[in-house]
């Protein structure tokens, strides 16, 4: 779906990332985990096509991002940003119809408008539709843009591909797992997701492929089991640690410390 071949970025003459190999594919949810620093970021904002490669061009859906017209673009890729405004003196029904400006240019249609109350629906957040989204919680913002993201690919277009930048951000552990859960109910759909993370043991019970990164380099990529170890983990976190299985998933599980 897409993928990117000996990718840079640099400013000035610093390199961000260097030599980037990377791949994601229908129904995988990837993660991109590393310590602070580690390009995290700015690998996802050249995957998202809101920075440009210093070397080589990522393909989306086998065609470079600039063939691609801007709001067709649009309906086959999102991003949610970790980063975004707190003061928005709109209903929280409409910042989430924000995520369907691509499909229309003045007045939302009866299809956007039921899109909107449907993905209010499935993300728990029905309640909050009337409600101005300066009084919500922090957590609460983070899930109406969320929801503004999800929206925005609620068409009939196939391999689609969500961007998230530490969504868990300001979340409780319910809501964690709820994202969590929703973001590989939309990768089995046959769509792709690539999603920044902090929490290891998060990714390895959700992500079915991990992507290390560590001062702009690709550490390694793989499976969960086959990624998260604990001589990797320890020298990339500088961290000691250990990995057991999980009793539960039976997934990789990290305790880090003595």
């Amino acid at each position: 779906m897409i993928k990117a071949v000996n990718l840079d970025f640099k400013v000035k003459s610093k390199y961000l990332l260097k030599s980037i190999d990377f791949s994601c594919h229908a129904s995988e949810f990837v993660a991109i985990v590393g310590p602070n620093g580690a390009g995290k970021s700015t690998f996802l904002s050249l995957i998202a096509n809101e920075i440009s490669p210093s070397d080589n061009e990522v393909i989306f859906k086998d065609c470079v991002f600039s063939l691609w017209c801007r709001t067709n673009l649009a309906q086959h890729k999102a991003k949610f940003s970790q980063s975004f405004s707190s003061d928005i003196p709109l209903l929280v029904k409409d910042v989430v119809m924000m995520g369907r400006y691509p499909y229309f240019q003045n007045t939302p249609s009866k299809q956007d408008i039921e899109s909107v109350e449907q993905i209010l629906r499935y993300t728990g957040l029905d309640q909050f539709s009337g409600c101005e989204y300066n009084f919500l919680s922090g957590g609460e913002k983070q899930r109406v843009h969320i929801a503004r993201v999800l929206v925005q690919l609620q068409n009939n277009n196939k391999q689609k591909l969500l961007l998230l930048d530490e969504p868990l951000n300001n979340l409780d552990v319910k809501h964690q797992h709820s994202v969590l859960k929703t973001i590989r109910a939309f990768c089995d759909k046959g769509n792709a997701a690539i999603v920044v993370l902090h929490d290891l043991n998060l990714a390895s019970e959700y992500a079915q492929k991990v992507v290390i990164l560590d001062k702009g380099i690709k550490i390694c990529q793989g499976g969960v089991k086959q990624v998260f170890t604990q001589e990797i983990l320890s020298k990339v976190y500088q961290m000691p640690c250990q990995v057991i299985e999980n009793p539960i998933s039976k997934n990789p599980l990290i305790i880090f410390g003595q």
